[in-house]
């Protein structure tokens, strides 16, 4: 049996305008195709479901019966296609993003802007550390992550990354520390003086390709904490510099409103980067690709004008 959506259409039709004149008519079809349907849905039921009089037509009791039947089929049909519809044109949706911790700090602005923009998309954000962020992706929990380089994931065939952005490593000083009247800043200079930093995987990516010296005494800091917002007040408090990222617009405001100067550190220049995950086998959803595109032309436009904003105060 192989039942198709036109005709159940004729059949309402006809039932409907009593005509088969009527209902060809509605249905921008000659009177024929519209028998003709009529003809094969009876013959694909084995049932009669009009009886035809030379002068007139009405629904046979199996017809009488199973109109409702074609008018709910043909209901749920228009449905799927309108839910079809809603979901391509971004009327609704839901996406889920992983986000690692350093991602986290900068990602709820983000979630805000593409709200205004989609206000029927649902964002939901599930904070966790780089180590778990890619088990999340696997399991298929979130559609997305963001989070820093994983240097594991070329093992992983499953798992597509997209560079997002990428940040130079800063150092942040009172604006009357000695560093701060040099035109660069390199990481030998960072010998000179007392160190604060954070602890864990932080001090891995700040060390990875330094020279031994300066390697040591980043990794011996003198203060090692557990949140960036402590080391930039033990900075102002004149405990020493630390090393930042300006991965938040916050921060480079709160830096700037306290006394304090965030710079870029050369020799070499040692950028951290940051990537969109996401399952290379599972196809996104249309709400969860306008998420992605959002947070690409972001991050492009709010980093772009970030550097080009540093590049002009230091010329």
């Amino acid at each position: 049996m192989n039942i198709s959506i036109r005709q159940l259409t004729a059949f309402i039709k006809v039932a409907d305008n009593g005509s088969f004149t009527r209902a060809s008519e509605q249905m921008y079809l000659t009177q024929s195709a519209v028998s003709g349907l009529i003809k094969e849905l009876e013959t694909d039921l084995g049932i009669v479901l009009f009886d035809r009089t030379t002068r007139q037509l009405s629904l046979s009791a199996v017809g009488r019966h199973l109109l409702p039947q074609a008018r709910r089929i043909l209901n749920e049909m228009q449905l799927f296609e309108n839910e079809a519809s809603s979901l391509t044109s971004l009327a609704q949706g839901q996406v889920r993003l992983a986000v690692s911790q350093f991602a986290a700090s900068s990602l709820p602005a983000v979630i805000a802007q593409f709200a205004k923009e989609y206000p029927n998309i649902g964002v939901s954000l599930l904070d966790c550390s780089a180590e778990n962020l890619l088990k999340h992706i696997q399991d298929i929990e979130v559609d997305l992550g963001v989070g820093t380089e994983l240097g594991f994931i070329e093992t992983e065939d499953d798992i597509r990354a997209d560079l997002l952005y990428q940040l130079p490593f800063c150092v942040v000083m009172p604006d009357n520390h000695a560093l701060a009247q040099r035109d660069e800043i390199t990481w030998q200079d960072l010998l000179e003086t007392p160190l604060i930093t954070l602890q864990g995987p932080f001090l891995d990516q700040v060390t990875a390709e330094l020279d031994d010296s300066i390697s040591a005494h980043v990794q011996q800091a003198r203060y090692k904490v557990n949140f960036m917002s402590t080391a930039l007040e033990m900075t102002r408090q004149g405990f020493g510099i630390t090393l930042c990222l300006p991965y938040m617009p916050e921060v480079i405001d709160w830096v700037s409103a306290n006394g304090l100067l965030m710079r870029p550190l050369t020799q070499p220049v040692k950028m951290r980067q940051f990537f969109i995950y996401q399952r290379a086998s599972r196809a996104l959803s249309p709400a969860t690709i306008a998420f992605k595109q959002f947070l690409q032309t972001y991050f492009a436009t709010h980093y772009n004008d970030l550097h080009h904003s540093d590049s002009s105060s230091s010329e």
